[in-house]
């Protein structure tokens, strides 16, 4: 059987996974790609680690010479994280005439053009399926099996770390502290979880999808994203009691005018499938013009999920279908202009869940509403329970203050955004108004 010769560049807890897999099942993926997945190098900072697999003697290295240097070398996988030196790295392993496979969202996010472009330049080719959504295959889908489609929607819960925080919130009512400690024991959370629950992940996933979706060139940093590092248990008390569950989402919607893109916790109804995805899972919900909507659930991160993507992208590049589909579909051209541009955050519309304090007595409800109507945002519903301690006797007028919550119809962001101000702004609302997006 012909062989394949590949290296891995960075052994961390993918790259274990991925040699695993080459080692542990060869007979698997020579199966399924006409040939033998040889792994001939594995380089590594720290030669003295311990690691979690059985190499054969001569593979280890901590030089990534000994893979530049190496023609028989065909394919490689880039499982370092970060910009730098993971970018400088990628350019070398291609001008030495390698192949690459990479799991890093954030090096395609911010260099995706210029490692693209230069890979076409030189006949090489880049597959990434493993940079989003770990283990489901939503980059083949969306560039191959949904490819007579035109996009209309995407509805994703990418990030596994922030989903698992948020459920385990909810449903057995621990701290936001104490859950991140335990994605951190479980290896769901790095040490500085900051870009999993600010939003930045997923935000830069969702740049990748709609690049691929929708031909849009869009900044990552660009999207509107709040995280759920903020998030109040209060909210996923009330959002129950109104029939729905925070999850952190990323939307794409394809507009007339222009890319709807946001990243956020929003309130999804019970019972739709959005909402049941629970702890490290990831979920993402495509809607084409011909095929429907179709739904892929699935481990969005994890050793073996991510090593699971990066060898299917492996066994594809070394048949050959990654080169094809690379040069078709010009991934991240700097040549092709982008067909669909971004739309202003202020112009997107929905529906909103304000919660906020206010001073129990006369006339705060109609101050509050007062200030939506001026901005033309129609109240669906309203919540305010009795204060625990209020004026027993009604001897008097009601004192302390109580929570309200506000759900509205579709209005603007930007009409939202400028009431949330100036309800801020009454003298009745103490603390923080909160305004989460409603998906329905």
């Amino acid at each position: 059987m012909e062989k394949t010769n590949v290296a891995i560049v960075g052994l961390g807890t993918v790259g274990t996974g991925v040699a695993r897999l080459l080692l542990d099942h060869g007979d698997r993926t020579a199966r399924h790609a006409g040939r033998t997945l040889w792994l001939k190098k594995a380089v590594v900072r720290d030669l003295s680690k311990p690691r979690d697999v059985d190499l054969p003697s001569g593979i280890v290295t901590d030089s990534i010479d000994d893979v530049i240097n190496d023609p028989d070398i065909q394919v490689v996988a880039q499982l370092i994280g970060g910009l730098e030196p993971a970018r400088t790295i990628m350019l070398r392993l291609l001008e030495s005439g390698k192949d690459i496979v990479t799991a890093n969202k954030a090096l395609l996010a911010e260099h995706g053009p210029e490692l693209f472009t230069r890979a076409r330049e030189l006949g090489r080719s880049i597959a990434f399926e493993a940079a989003v959504a770990g283990g489901i295959p939503i980059i083949a889908n969306l560039s191959q099996c949904l490819s007579a489609n035109q996009i209309c929607k995407l509805e994703g819960i990418l990030n596994g770390t922030s989903n698992f925080i948020v459920t385990q919130m909810d449903e057995k009512g621990a701290s936001y502290e104490d859950v991140v400690r335990r994605a951190q024991q479980l290896g769901y959370a790095e040490a500085d979880p900051t870009m999993d629950v600010d939003g930045t992940d997923a935000a830069q996933k969702l740049s990748i999808l709609a690049h691929l979706a929708f031909g849009a060139t869009v900044n990552w940093a660009d999207i509107p994203r709040v995280g759920i590092d903020g998030l109040d248990p209060d909210d996923l008390r009330f959002s129950r009691q109104l029939g729905y569950r925070i999850k952190l989402l990323a939307l794409a919607n394809l507009a007339d005018d222009g890319l709807e893109l946001s990243v956020g916790p929003t309130l999804v109804r019970i019972g739709t499938p959005l909402a049941e995805v629970r702890d490290a899972y990831n979920a993402i919900r495509v809607i084409g013009d011909a095929v429907g909507p179709v739904f892929y659930h699935g481990l969005g991160a994890g050793q073996m999920p991510t090593a699971s993507a990066v060898a299917a992208d492996l066994i594809d590049t070394a048949v050959g279908r990654t080169k094809l589909t690379f040069q078709t579909l010009e991934y991240f051209s700097t040549d092709q202009p982008p067909r669909v541009k971004q739309r202003e955050a202020d112009t997107l519309v929905g529906r909103c869940y304000f919660r906020l304090n206010v001073a129990n007595h006369p006339g705060t409800l109609a101050a509050i509403t007062a200030v939506l109507a001026k901005h033309k945002i129609s109240i669906a519903s309203v919540i305010q329970h009795e204060p625990e301690n209020g004026n027993a006797d009604d001897s008097g007028p009601p004192s302390g203050t109580v929570p309200l919550v506000i759900m509205t119809h579709a209005a603007a962001e930007g009409a939202a955004r400028t009431a949330t101000e100036e309800i801020q702004s009454l003298s009745a609302v103490t603390g923080p108004v909160v305004r989460l997006r409603v998906k329905d």
